[in-house]
């Protein structure tokens, strides 16, 4: 998500390890203000503190627009605490949509489901990288460069892996082929692919730990990608013109790590519309839409980035966009198993509950998916597939590299991110408004983006010539 799982960022650049539940799916880091990782490492005492629906009409029947004004402006501890209870709850949907996903009706590419379910690895092993940046230096994970780095490649890992699988899958699927690939038929090849990456990224923050040298803004693989700190674009242009970045931001590295993790999952999500036009099954382009909030929070820890960490209320909202992703990515994957034929009895009740009625329970219409063998089949005409695959978008560079092998797309994926990294790094230092300016300009870089992502995927839905916009 990648679109697997958690980012699907995330996410996938996630302001939290769980807010790439998104890859989780992510799309796609997305994707992190990582400081979201420590509130999972303490979610147990979130969700057992005053956390009930009592507690949110007392907030409602006293809000102003002077207290609405101090929730944007909240503090560190108290974002923390907010985002807590939603982190703890996004998990059990993420659980659901790995569970629908990998049903054998729908004949998913098991590589794919590796990916999403790799996703829960990097929420978990997050959660030490988290306790170490508190315990050891005081701050958040975001605030620690080598800690970051190296729990965020895991949201890049996963989101990886799902796009080497579905990218494989679709080719053999477009060629026609008969034989489907490895990674399509076997959880083995991805499986192994993420315990070397996996390792990888474990080198990346074990190295340092143990050199004495380390201090809390070590940068990320030493800052290798870095310009030279007499190149910078205070001291090249002068103070007029630029600023000195604050030691909290991010490496060009930890930048890549980021946005390659939010562009992954947009691939993803294009995999996702690509593969039902070739199974000939749309409910799987309900898995776009429904990934479409954990991109959006994959966009959130970004933003959280670029004003270097300032704007604690984003904290919860990425917490509440991972929640909403995850439970959409669980419907989407649940229609999708609905429309292969997969039914509730496949799960066998014990005797004690066999008086329950749940042969004669009816779904909502959204919920209750025609079987895929009952639907018409509706033919389109030759030009108009042609202009559907006629893609544009960054979430079709899928498509539009699908000539590349699996090694040059990924070289190329990897420096069109560098190139953006040093254009968001360096670049930004010539505006002096991201010191300055007010988290709605914050909630604005959301907003925007997500927004014209989900009208451009509604456009193409109404109509398939639709190409978009960039």
């Amino acid at each position: 998500m990648a679109g697997s799982t958690a980012a699907t960022a995330r996410q996938r650049c996630r302001l939290s390890s769980s807010s790439r539940l998104k890859m989780i799916i992510s799309p796609a880091e997305m994707d992190i203000a990582s400081s979201s990782a420590d509130v999972l490492a303490t979610m147990s005492n979130s969700i057992s503190s005053d956390f009930s629906a009592s507690t949110f009409v007392a907030a409602a029947e006293t809000m102003t627009p002077s207290s609405l004004l101090s929730f944007w402006n909240m503090d560190q501890e108290t974002a923390e605490s907010l985002a807590g209870p939603f982190f703890g709850f996004s998990l059990a949907p993420y659980l659901a949509f790995l569970y629908f996903l990998s049903r054998e009706e729908n004949e998913c590419p098991k590589g794919v489901t590796v990916g999403f379910a790799t996703c829960l690895l990097f929420v978990f092993l997050t959660i030490p990288a988290a306790i170490a940046a508190k315990v050891l230096y005081g701050v958040s994970l975001a605030d620690s460069d080598w800690l970051h780095g190296s729990a965020e490649s895991l949201l890049t890992m996963t989101n990886l892996v799902t796009v080497v699988a579905f990218r494989q899958a679709l080719a053999a699927k477009e060629a026609g082929s008969p034989i489907m690939p490895v990674s399509a038929t076997s959880y083995a090849p991805m499986a192994w692919l993420v315990a070397v990456l996996t390792a990888v990224a474990a080198a990346t923050a074990l190295v340092p730990a143990a050199d004495a040298a380390t201090s809390v803004h070590t940068p990320y693989l030493g800052g290798i990608l870095d310009l030279p700190p007499e190149w910078s674009m205070a001291n090249t242009f002068g103070p007029d013109l630029a600023f000195d970045e604050p030691a909290n931001a991010l490496t060009v590295a930890c930048w890549i790590i980021h946005i390659s993790s939010l562009v992954e999952f947009l691939v993803a999500m294009g995999f996702c519309w690509k593969w039902a036009d070739e199974v000939d099954n749309p409910t799987w382009k309900g898995l776009t839409w429904g990934l479409l909030p954990l991109h959006s929070s994959g966009i959130t820890a970004c933003t959280y980035h670029l004003f270097y960490n300032r704007f604690a209320a984003l904290v919860p909202l990425q917490a509440l966009l991972t929640c909403v992703g995850n439970t959409t990515a669980a419907i989407a994957a649940y229609r999708i198993a609905r429309s292969n034929g997969w039914k509730f009895d496949v799960i066998q009740l014990p005797k004690a509950l066999s008086f329950l009625p749940l042969s004669s329970l009816k779904l909502p219409k959204w919920l209750d998916v025609p079987v895929q063998s009952d639907r018409i089949q509706v033919q389109q005409d030759e030009s108009v597939q042609q202009s559907s695959s006629s893609l544009v978008g960054f979430e079709d560079l899928g498509q539009a590299l699908s000539a590349d092998t699996d090694y040059l797309f990924l070289i190329k994926l990897f420096l069109g991110c560098a190139v953006a990294s040093y254009a968001i790094k360096y670049g930004e230092t010539f505006f002096d408004s991201v010191q300055t300016a007010s988290v709605g300009v914050g909630v604005a870089v959301i907003a925007i983006p997500s927004a014209l992502n989900a009208f451009k995927w509604y456009k193409r839905s109404e109509d398939a010539t639709f190409e978009g916009w960039f």
